[in-house]
């Protein structure tokens, strides 16, 4: 069972540290699933800082180039994890990307996979106007479970929770989830 589960909610890897004030958590998903709604609807709610990944890698061109063939961005992931060291320094960030493994463990403490039914998933890819390439690519993804085997792959068990993303109810839901994590969280790191 992971802290966002109901266990308890203690410190972490990047909590540990004296100059980490307050958690940083990741929200990922395969692209669709809702990372960015949820990401920043949290953040606002908690108070946090809300980072979009990929606005990142475009205003600090933190990319060798376009994948023609996907039309996506190259990730240099070097220069991201340069760029993003600095903001996660003193915690309070909610970050928004859909590939887990790019980050070190320490960042985080709390790993959010988002999941979305393929029927919800596939009429969410199709308004976005994705190429039938990128839609199956995409489709793929969700039903192979690879974002999810990524982020148990890349932090501790305990850190990683998948959660239903497929409606209005279930987003708020979990931003409220997301929120009394938090305030456990609070209690259990607090000094008294």
């Amino acid at each position: 069972m992971s802290a966002f589960d109901g266990s308890s909610s203690s410190s972490s890897s990047s909590s540990s540290s004296s100059s980490v004030k307050r958690p940083n958590i990741l929200i990922t998903g395969t692209p669709g699933t809702g990372k960015s709604t949820l990401a920043e609807q949290a953040a606002a709610r908690i108070g946090f800082s809300f980072i979009n990944v990929g606005d990142l890698v475009k205003k600090h061109e933190c990319h060798e180039g376009i994948d023609e063939e996907f039309d996506s961005y190259v990730l240099d992931e070097d220069k991201l994890c340069d760029v993003m060291e600095p903001m996660l320094a003193q915690g309070g960030c909610v970050v928004d990307f859909h590939s887990p493994e790019v980050f070190p463990e320490r960042w985080f403490d709390l790993v959010l996979v988002l999941r979305t039914e393929t029927s919800v998933l596939y009429d969410r890819l199709v308004e976005r106007g994705y190429s039938e390439k990128k839609r199956t690519e995409n489709m793929e993804c969700e039903i192979m479970q690879v974002v999810l085997e990524e982020a148990r792959e890349s932090y501790d068990e305990q850190m990683v929770s998948e959660i239903p993303s497929n409606s209005v109810e279930e987003l708020e839901s979990n931003v409220e989830r997301i929120a009394a994590w938090f305030a456990n969280w609070q209690s259990n790191n607090t000094s008294s």
